[in-house]
């Protein structure tokens, strides 16, 4: 075992010594079959911004927006070639592109390696950073090889979201709808108020369900045609309160498979303050760190959610693949729902 010791709460070992998937163990067969039982219309919703938005970099200051390029052909570019450059008998006109892509500037999920924390797992006295099931950093999760300012050569070996990607990510959604009973209010959601909504609305969570909660924050991401207002998305629109415990204890007990927001990191950031040495993200810290529970940020959930709320329906079949990017901490992700 890599550990003797494991973070009090957490699920480190339940699904095997060397698991790299959590929670996601709970998108059973019978799961996927559930959601399957969800689609009744035949009506397909994508989930996902357009993955140049949110826009600049106000939200993220680290995280930039694609860039396109392309390669050299023949001395000319590789776009809008006519091939007919290489056979006068051909008629073809071709272009090639590449992308710079920060994985997480849009919608997005999160890997099980994007965050981890430091705790003392062997027992020696001495915390070390560690992530989901006591994968170690610089080990597992690999930071650039030589100098400390190196950008490239970074690689999860282990908590790659390519482990998510090969599940396929598919079944039984249900969606809480914030933004109905919150508004574009900054709100932080306890745990309390969760409750009352989902009571409100009828809603039940079952185990190996993934939960998404809408809130309002991307479409106010898109009415700010790509100039997003930091100080205004910093101000609106409803959070989950990482600092409650008894939220976080609901999101143990529930057994939610993953946990998905149309808002920037899903619970308030900066969050609260807390006690003591704390986390900084601490739902963060533990859905990723202790459960293993993937994190799904910036979707797009607005038509979704007005079909629902016509219908009077929180269910319904959800298939939301990463890409299979060996060693990525986080992928773009184009979700579908299906009613």
């Amino acid at each position: 075992m890599r550990w003797k010791n494991r973070p009090q709460g957490s699920n480190w070992g339940d699904f095997g010594a060397d698991d790299e998937l959590g929670r996601l163990n709970l998108l059973t067969p019978e799961k996927v079959m559930q959601g399957v039982a969800e689609v009744r219309e035949g009506r397909s919703f994508c989930l996902s911004l357009p993955l140049d938005m949110p826009g600049g970099n106000a939200l993220n200051r680290f995280r930039h927006p694609p860039r396109f390029f392309t390669s050299g052909r023949e001395g000319k570019l590789n776009y809008n070639f006519e091939l007919n450059r290489l056979n006068p008998a051909f008629t073809d006109v071709v272009s090639d592109d590449a992308v710079l892509l920060y994985t997480q500037y849009s919608t997005q999920w999160d890997a099980l390696s994007h965050v981890g924390g430091r705790f003392d797992a062997d027992g020696d006295g001495v915390a070390e950073p560690l992530y989901y099931n006591g994968w170690r950093a610089g080990e597992h999760v690999q930071g650039p090889a030589g100098h400390d300012d190196a950008l490239e050569g970074v690689k999860a070996t282990r908590l790659g979201i390519e482990k998510m990607a090969a599940t396929a990510v598919s079944g039984r959604a249900v969606l809480i709808d914030l933004e109905r009973h919150c508004g574009r209010e900054r709100v932080l959601v306890d745990h309390a108020r969760l409750m009352a909504i989902c009571a409100a609305d009828g809603i039940e969570i079952e185990p190996g369900d993934m939960v998404c909660l809408y809130t309002g924050f991307a479409d106010l991401i898109l009415e700010m045609r790509g100039n997003p207002d930091a100080q205004r998305l910093e101000t609106s629109c409803a959070v989950l309160d990482g600092r409650d415990p008894a939220l976080l204890q609901w999101i143990t007990d529930s057994g939610l498979s993953v946990l998905i927001a149309d808002n920037y990191a899903v619970e308030a950031y900066p969050a609260r303050a807390g006690e003591g040495c704390c986390a900084a993200l601490p739902l963060h810290e533990h859905c990723l760190f202790k459960l293993g529970i993937h994190l799904g940020e910036l979707w797009y959930l607005s038509e979704l959610a007005r079909y629902l709320r016509a219908t009077g329906r929180s269910r319904f079949l959800l298939t939301a693949p990463p890409l299979r990017l060996p060693g990525a901490v986080g992928s773009p992700v184009s979700p579908v729902a299906l009613v």
